[in-house]
C-alpha cells in the first residue's frame, strides 16, 4: 500500500482482527490476518498489541500449545466500544474520500 499507515488506523484493523475470535487470538495469528490487507511486520504489530492492553482495549492471558506457551489476546468492552467508534470514523472518512475521487466534491 502506497498510503501512510497511522496508530489509529492500525489501532482499529488490530480490535478488528482480535474481535472475531470470541476467546481470543495470538500474534502470529494477528500478524497473518492483518498482512492480509497491509503490508507490516511483527515488530510493528507487537507494539500495536502492548499499547491496546496498556489502554485496556485487550486483555492478555497465557495458554499451553504443544509444549509451550501461547499469548493470547482478547478485545475487552473498551475495546470493542473502540472499535465501533473507529468503524463510525472510516465510514465517514472513506464516504468523504471516496466522494472526492469521484468529483461529487467541489
Amino acid at each position: 500500500m502506497i498510503f501512510n499507515t497511522g496508530a489509529a488506523l492500525l489501532d482499529a484493523i488490530v480490535l478488528a482482527v482480535v474481535s472475531r475470535e470470541e476467546k481470543g487470538t495470538y500474534g502470529y495469528k494477528i500478524t497473518q490476518d492483518v498482512r492480509q490487507v497491509l503490508d507490516v511486520s511483527e515488530s510493528t504489530l507487537y507494539p500495536v498489541l502492548r499499547r491496546l492492553q496498556k489502554d485496556e482495549c485487550l486483555k492478555v492471558y497465557d495458554q499451553e500449545y504443544a509444549g509451550r506457551n501461547r499469548r493470547y489476546y482478547q478485545i475487552t468492552e473498551k475495546g470493542d466500544a473502540q472499535l465501533r467508534l473507529y468503524q463510525i470514523e472510516w465510514r465517514s472518512y472513506a464516504s468523504k474520500i471516496d466522494r472526492l475521487f469521484e468529483g461529487r466534491i467541489q
